[in-house]
């Protein structure tokens, strides 16, 4: 008899959470699991990318509570009194302030999320993969019906916003806590002692073939461009550090290097980039590509792949990046030393503009590096995949 998992996510944009998931996914028996995929939100670019067999299903109910989650308490009290409804804001007003003295926000989202009811189905096995996000963590903890729970944990909670209290409390209701990297699983535990124990690290899982397969389909660069080409794939934002790209980018233009730095994906800081190339006159050098389902082609044609993110968990496009054997310049974010070996399978730098800057000018200058940096990931044998059965079995 399959066995029945669901995995819960916000939803399916392009991301490194969301290509680990899909990958995972396409590991698992078919014949073993049914998988089904549970998300707050109905969007995203992957969408189309989940099996057919999988169940894809949507949390309706969520809509009704998201702007109670996510707006200021103060808000919703005012809108309450300005309705007449008296008592609810008094008792909101008081729960929320009895969470912030005793700091316990499991008071205010038992209180807020009492008549939000349980899913209808039950699974043998229900996972929090979107993590850590609360709501997540707290629907699949106290509204699914499992047999077994388990919190994944993709980030460094030390770079986030992450209530330990509330993840305390919540992370006890959980079977298992999967991190995805060493020294992620370091730091979740040195926020939460109690959990030691319970937390294992699961690596995301790349799908080589597939990786290897659609680097050789769709299309990659296209602007006939004859200098060196720098690649960097991401959601735009703070974290991910392609301000610090812009900035090592115009130091190398304004020393001669004809190079040309690319950005694959999109995000809430395209505007505030857009300006810092223009202020950098970059707008022929550092060009935004937009989102791509399929990145693969153009980190195959790069020059130099480049991943400067401020922070990670386990970061998915360093990975891919190694599978397509492209000499790497990487800044020295939680797990990157799990993946790249300095100075010999890429370059770790610290996480600002100048040691970017100074990493890509050793490759750009030294043609014998990057080769020795290309042949070093042919030689290496990755074992990203583990076990899928882990998932059920402790």
């Amino acid at each position: 008899m399959k066995k029945k998992i669901v995995f819960m996510v916000i939803n399916m944009n392009i991301g490194g959470t969301e290509k680990a998931l899909l990958n995972m996914i396409n590991e698992m028996p078919k014949d073993q699991y049914e998988i089904t995929v549970l998300m707050l939100d109905k969007y995203g670019e992957l969408l189309d990318a989940i099996p057919k067999e999988v169940n894809v299903e949507y949390l309706e109910d969520y809509a009704t509570y998201k702007q109670l989650l996510n707006r200021p308490v103060k808000t919703t009290i005012v809108e309450l009194v300005n309705q007449g409804k008296i008592v609810k804001s008094i008792a909101l007003g008081c729960v929320h302030t009895f969470s912030k003295i005793f700091r316990n926000k499991m008071l205010y989202y038992n209180y807020i999320l009492k008549t939000l009811p349980a899913y209808k189905n039950k699974y043998d096995v229900a996972i929090a993969y979107a993590g850590p996000m609360d709501f997540i963590s707290y629907f699949v903890a106290k509204k699914i019906k499992a047999e077994k729970r388990i919190q994944w944990v993709h980030f460094d909670v030390t770079k986030i916003g992450f209530d330990k209290m509330l993840c305390k409390k919540l992370y006890k209701i959980f079977d298992k806590v999967y991190v995805v990297s060493n020294e992620a699983e370091k730091k979740l535990i040195n926020k939460i002692p109690s959990i030691k124990g319970k937390t294992e690290v699961f690596v995301n899982v790349i799908s080589h073939k597939t990786i290897l397969s659609q680097s050789e389909t769709g299309y990659g660069f296209e602007d006939n461009f004859d200098g060196k080409r720098i690649l960097t794939v991401g959601r735009l934002s703070k974290e991910k550090g392609q301000d610090l790209a812009i900035e090592a980018l115009a130091k190398l233009i304004n020393e001669g290097f004809n190079v040309r730095w690319y950005c694959l994906g999109e995000g809430k800081e395209r505007a505030n980039y857009e300006q810092l190339i223009k202020d950098n006159n970059l707008q022929n050098h550092f060009i935004l590509l937009g989102s791509n389902p399929n990145p693969y082609p153009f980190i195959a044609e790069c020059d130099i792949y480049v991943q400067p993110s401020r922070h990670e968990g386990y970061c998915i496009t360093l990975s891919e990046a190694r599978v397509l054997n492209r000499p790497i310049v990487t800044t020295d974010f939680t797990g990157a030393r799990e993946q790249i070996t300095d100075n010999v399978t890429g370059l770790i730098v610290g996480v600002n503009s100048n040691e970017v800057y100074y990493g890509v000018k050793k490759l750009l200058s030294n043609s014998k590096q990057r080769n020795k940096l290309i042949e070093s990931l042919e030689r290496e044998k990755t074992h990203h995949i583990k076990k899928i059965d882990n998932i059920t079995v402790y």
